[in-house]
């Protein structure tokens, strides 16, 4: 069995609307709710490595989170081009890709991919939207990471910023 934790990034900010998409920051929002998710998650699970895409709002979050969590922050975190996608496919295809050793695998990344990734594994949940700064954590049927498929997973647990 695997574990997958999904996270979306925190709130983002459209302050200067010519800004390249990967370069935004974070709002006030955003800021406020990254260490408070951390904080939350701290009191669930024990810290691991975070693969995280590489844009900036992305980053910010796993840097909220950590401000959060300090245990996480001493963790090697990963940064990876694939993770910046809005494909759920191409999260299928980047998980399909992950050693069979890692028993759980955390993800920082985007939607509309982590909510289809999401409601594809676990269908019958029905997740309408992952919403900024929300986490998952996955269940999965499978002892390969290979094998991900649809179907395979149910959501365990769920945490987001209104519920703080």
């Amino acid at each position: 069995m695997k574990t997958l934790h999904l996270l979306r990034h925190a709130k983002s900010s459209w302050d200067n609307p010519g800004q390249p998409d990967r370069e935004r920051g974070l709002n006030k929002r955003g800021k406020r709710d990254a260490p408070r998710m951390g904080e939350a998650l701290a009191q669930r699970m024990a810290p691991m490595a975070v693969d995280a895409s590489p844009a900036r709002r992305a980053q910010l979050t796993l840097d909220g989170v950590c401000d959060g969590w300090p245990a996480l922050a001493e963790m090697d975190h990963r940064t990876d081009e694939d993770l910046y996608t809005f494909s759920a496919e191409d999260l299928f295809e980047w998980l399909r890709g992950r050693d069979d050793e890692q028993s759980a695998v955390f993800i920082i990344g985007h939607n509309p991919a982590l909510t289809d990734l999401a409601n594809t594994l676990a269908c019958d949940d029905g997740l309408a939207n992952l919403p900024t700064a929300g986490y998952l954590e996955l269940a999965l049927q499978i002892d390969r990471w290979r094998d991900i498929r649809q179907g395979c997973a149910l959501i365990e647990f769920s945490l987001f910023p209104r519920q703080l």
